[in-house]
């Protein structure tokens, strides 16, 4: 199977060839992507080198934090897209994007203010968890909108903590 995934503004085509291998653009890689005892964490090692990524679905898609990097990611299978492009819609969103904890965490700080204006890749919060801490960036260029939770506050896995339109 075929799907387009964006990460940010890039696009890349992917292709499931079986359990155990996939093709972007034209690499060929070797992967095993295994949820860690049924939390939102998963393990991925592509070609022999292992990563460890936080993933969880959001209103446009999935949030995948990986290295303290928060990335915006869509999928939309090929005959999806072909689909939408036809009709003469847009595979982006737009309005407001509501930042969602990836993971239970405290909130170490919060570098913006409401009303902020803010551009992608801006830090909007900071949180810790298992002893890391995690920078998490803005998607997009907006102005920060309702800030829901405060510095040294405890939240929980999928809570809002501020609004970006």
């Amino acid at each position: 199977m075929k799907y387009v995934t964006s990460v940010e503004d890039k696009e890349f085509e992917v292709e499931i060839l079986d359990e155990k291998h996939i093709r972007i653009g034209e690499r060929l890689l070797e992967v095993n992507f295994e949820s860690v005892s049924g939390q939102p964490v998963y393990s991925l090692i592509v070609d022999g080198k292992s990563y460890e990524a936080f993933v969880y679905p959001s209103e446009e898609g999935w949030q995948v934090l990986l290295h303290g990097q928060q990335y915006p990611v869509k999928v939309v299978d090929e005959r999806e897209r072909r689909l939408r492009t036809a009709a003469g819609g847009s595979t982006e969103g737009g309005g407001e994007f509501q930042l969602k904890a990836p993971m239970p965490g405290l909130i170490v700080a919060i570098p913006v203010a409401e009303e902020q204006q803010v551009e992608k890749g801006q830090v909007l919060v900071v949180l810790e968890s298992m002893k890391m801490q995690n920078e998490l960036k803005a998607p997009r260029a907006g102005i920060v909108r309702h800030i829901r939770v405060k510095a040294g506050e405890t939240v929980e896995q999928r809570q809002i903590l501020l609004a970006l339109h």
